[in-house]
């Protein structure tokens, strides 16, 4: 990594001044923690009594049955507190905070887990909280909006722009222009200015470490393959950072939306509709036309709903070190419908994303193979989604009655 957070070509720190104090302040005290073990292990102990951590990784007999071929995994980030790898980062980035001395924190979200994971921290530990949603995503994601403001913090619905996920990080930027003295933003994934790709990283790596640990005491071997989803990159650079010097395969699932071919979609790396670019302070691929003006995205999943990518997750693409596939709303609901039947486990749309590539390449592999899906978070959030989805007439009757009791 060179100076200044870069990933080979990508990364970086394109701030207005205003901010750059703030982030060399964050800097100093995150590049003091990182080096501390003592800090590390104070993390470890907050995640175990906080966190039920380590999670475990679940052997998927059913699935390993049904598709043949490799033995199936699960790393179970659903049930981390809050239903989702989020907490990971969060707490950490809590920790840093009280080193700071502030006493409030804003965010971003999208599906709604990393701010739920925010106002639990906040709430822990006495800090006031602001979390910025993009409007489409707090009509989806109603269930978690209900959440975060139970746990005192205040929701902002961003109705600028295409009022998903990107529009909620630049509101989240423009409060922190005006608050730097007060204020931390916990950004929620492993993008944006240096050092954020690497802080986030270095607290989801808890996920990697473990499940490297696991597999070799089960099976007493490394995974062939692991498989994480990919919307802005932290469940996969947690699952990945684990197996960097290893003979294993890092396999990431976009969001291919209605298809890669229609243009409604939110893959960066695994189609031809990205290209690098800079935006939101970092240099990265962004879906984005010939001018620079950021495309439209889509997909059945709001965590993946989102227009650039991790800088360390691109570097490693155009350097072959890891492979990057895509999974349409279509086949993500299949395999979440297959999981549910056979495992008994509810995935998030999200995480459903990595079990679709795993069920095509797990008939592929030699059953003395085993392979590690990352299930970054719990699928309870998506019962709106799901339920339309699957066009349920129960649920359609229970929310019109709903519905009738209000009126």
């Amino acid at each position: 990594m060179k100076d200044r957070g870069y990933f080979g070509s990508f990364g970086g720190a394109f701030l207005p001044e205003v901010l750059v104090a703030t982030f060399e302040e964050l800097d100093i005290h995150f590049q003091e923690v990182r080096r501390d073990e003592q800090f590390w292990r104070a993390y470890e102990d907050l995640m175990g009594s906080y966190s039920c951590r380590p999670t475990p990784l679940t052997f998927a007999r059913n699935l390993t049955r049904h598709f043949g071929g490799a033995k199936i995994y699960i790393k179970r980030e659903d049930l981390n507190h809050t239903g989702a790898h989020k907490a990971n980062n969060v707490m950490g980035q809590g920790l840093l905070v009280q080193k700071m001395g502030k006493k409030r924190v804003i965010a971003e979200t999208g599906a709604g887990q990393h701010g739920v994971a925010c106002a639990t921290m906040a709430a822990k530990f006495g800090f006031d909280c602001t979390i910025y949603m993009g409007e489409v995503d707090v009509m989806r994601q109603r269930p978690n909006v209900f959440w975060m403001e139970q746990l005192g913090a205040t929701v902002v619905p961003v109705t600028d722009g295409t009022r998903i996920l990107k529009d909620a990080i630049n509101e989240a930027f423009r409060d922190w222009v005006t608050n730097m003295d007060t204020t931390h933003y916990v950004l929620g994934t492993a993008c944006g200015p240096h050092p954020f790709p690497q802080m986030v990283t270095f607290f989801q790596s808890i996920i990697g470490k473990e499940a490297r640990g696991q597999i070799l005491e089960i099976e007493g071997q490394l995974p062939r393959r692991v498989y994480a989803c990919v919307g802005g990159g932290s469940n996969a650079m947690g699952l990945f950072s684990g197996f960097m010097d290893d003979p294993v395969e890092l396999v990431g699932v976009e969001a291919a939306g209605k298809g890669l071919d229609t243009g409604h979609h939110a893959s960066r790396l695994c189609s031809d509709d990205a290209s690098p670019g800079i935006a939101q302070g970092y240099k990265t691929y962004f879906l984005q036309d010939d001018d620079g003006q950021m495309k439209e995205t889509h997909s059945i999943s709001a965590g993946l709903d989102y227009v650039g990518v991790s800088p360390i997750l691109a570097d490693m693409h155009d350097k072959g070190q890891a492979r990057f596939e895509g999974a349409t709303d279509a086949e993500v609901v299949e395999a979440l419908k297959l999981t549910m039947k056979l495992e008994g486990i509810i995935p998030a749309l999200e995480s459903t994303h990595a079990f679709v590539q795993a069920f095509k390449e797990a008939p592929g592999l030699s059953t003395k193979d085993c392979i590690i899906i990352n299930q970054s978070g719990r699928g309870d959030k998506d019962i709106f989604t799901v339920a339309d989805a699957l066009d349920d007439p129960k649920w359609k009757s229970f929310i019109r009655q709903k519905a009738g009791q209000y009126a």
